[in-house]
């Protein structure tokens, strides 16, 4: 799969077009138009599909399944400390990040900080501070089609161990100058740092977007 750049205008123009084509499939009511619609959502995802190589089918299941007004995606990280070293599970990929996940559609994000962490990392956990709002295009590479909103959170730890899942592998913690090998979609180096800059400021405030 080629790597796409987050400058690009090419991936805006696509994201544009499947957003405003998403709308007029949810609101229009004349047949002609929700054709049109339907068809200008086609492109979108064969502007994809081929500037990626992901089959246009795949790119249709992950980019255009959705019905509605079209909103950004949220996704949880918890940031957790011990002896000034932060939390990483590893991945069954070998790579390392933050517990965290997409927030379910029946719970809030607080409730889904607390679920992820006792599923990836075996702990349970009480949510103490948002430390950040994120755009992660901003952030994470590879760019997404569709628009992610990361929410980062302070916790502290209550109970629990970890416990191997069909998620996560392995768990630890680790300074900010002994980082193991990052999933760079999920969480980045610059990521963790403001973890650790919210972790150990006196006064924290809320990182906004």
């Amino acid at each position: 799969m080629k790597k796409i750049d987050r400058n690009e205008k090419w991936l805006e123009w696509a994201v544009e077009l499947q957003s405003l084509a998403q709308a007029g499939l949810y609101y229009g009511r004349d047949r002609f138009d929700l054709e049109r619609y339907e068809r200008i959502r086609s492109i979108a995802a064969e502007m994809i599909s081929y500037k990626t190589e992901i089959p246009t089918e795949k790119v249709e299941g992950l980019f255009c399944n959705e019905t509605g007004y079209q909103t950004p995606k949220l996704d949880t990280r918890a940031a957790i400390f011990q002896d000034g070293k932060i939390l990483l599970v590893q991945e069954n990929n070998g790579t390392w990040s933050m517990p965290g996940g997409w927030v379910d559609v029946d719970v809030s994000v607080g409730e889904n900080v607390v679920k992820e962490v006792k599923e990836e990392a075996g702990l349970d956990v009480k949510t103490d501070l948002v430390i950040a709002v994120q755009d992660r295009e901003k952030h994470n590479l590879p760019v997404y089609a569709h628009k992610v909103c990361k929410i980062f959170v302070l916790c502290s730890v209550i109970g629990g161990s970890f416990k191997k899942n069909i998620e996560t592998v392995g768990s630890g913690y680790f300074g900010l100058d002994e980082l193991p090998c990052l999933a760079e979609e999920k969480n980045n180096a610059g990521q963790i740092k403001m973890c650790f800059d919210a972790y150990r400021a006196k006064e924290w405030k809320t990182v906004l977007e």
